[in-house]
């Protein structure tokens, strides 16, 4: 008796063909998986990925799609050479982005993808066309994906994150009313920040500076009107004691105050004291 193996079922990690068509479409792909994967840093179970297979149905290697950009929410972080749906748990990306190029046809975005992508459980689909300018999404109610009537200012119920198109340019927008960046501007930005921040501290040890320095002008000068007074006091004592000893001797007040350079009054007034 033979007994066959069962067929070794392969599921590609690639199809040959390149990230993007050009510079704009990477440009887009990149800020917008960098983007949500910053904004969901902290949070260990949201997995961003771009340009990665997503297979749907276990057996099936053709039911597959590779969004420009995924989010999926409830599976962890760290890498995979694809997305094999039945080893996550059944969890489908409930968001994807694509982003269109001169390679892609409104029948393959808005038909064949947008099929695929309803009837596998993605909850928000966006599709922007750069060279138009143009801002298409789904949002699904209840059983299936719908269009969404307006994108202008829309705010995506999974992401939180607003969308606008203003001259023809996708800006989307954190919870916080941060855009998000790509990578040149990121870099840029944190330059940026260093730089204020070197000279927030180089202000600040210029400050401390400035104010240890008049502390020490303060300590100076009460050390000084310290010394002044205590010189004063001495002299002031040296007069009394030499006042007493003279009058002691017999002198009258207008003779102690001649041999000491005094007035009379003053000779008087140290005397009675």
């Amino acid at each position: 008796m033979i007994i066959s193996a069962a067929p070794v079922i392969i599921y590609p990690e690639s199809d040959g063909k390149p990230l993007a068509d050009n510079t704009l479409q990477f440009r887009y792909i990149t800020t917008i998986q960098g983007g949500i994967d910053a904004l969901f840093a902290d949070n260990p179970n949201v997995f961003v990925a771009g340009d990665l297979f997503w297979y749907a149905v276990e057996g099936e290697p053709d039911a597959k799609q590779a969004p420009d950009v995924m989010v999926v929410f409830g599976r962890p972080k760290g890498d995979r050479r694809s997305y094999k749906q039945w080893e996550e748990e059944s969890i489908p990306p409930q968001v994807v982005f694509e982003i269109a190029s001169i390679s892609n046809t409104k029948k393959e975005l808005e038909g064949k993808k947008l099929e695929f992508y309803d009837r596998h459980g993605v909850e928000e689909y966006y599709i922007f066309d750069p060279d138009r300018g143009s801002l298409k999404g789904w949002l699904r109610r209840f059983s299936s994906i719908m269009p969404i009537s307006e994108m202008s200012g829309w705010i995506s119920p999974r992401l939180k994150v607003r969308f606008e198109v203003s001259d023809g340019e996708l800006q989307l927008y954190g919870p916080d009313g941060e855009v998000f960046g790509s990578y040149v501007e990121i870099i840029s930005q944190s330059h940026r920040e260093r730089e204020r921040a070197e000279l927030e501290r180089e202000r600040a040890e210029l400050e401390r500076e400035r104010a240890e320095q008049e502390r020490e002008r303060a300590e100076q000068a009460e050390r000084e009107k310290y010394l002044i007074q205590q010189e004063r006091d001495t002299l002031a004592s040296q007069q009394r004691q030499s006042v007493i000893r003279l009058l002691a001797m017999g002198l009258t007040d207008e003779q102690v105050a001649a041999a000491l350079g005094l007035s009379v009054e003053s000779v008087r007034e140290i005397a009675s004291v």
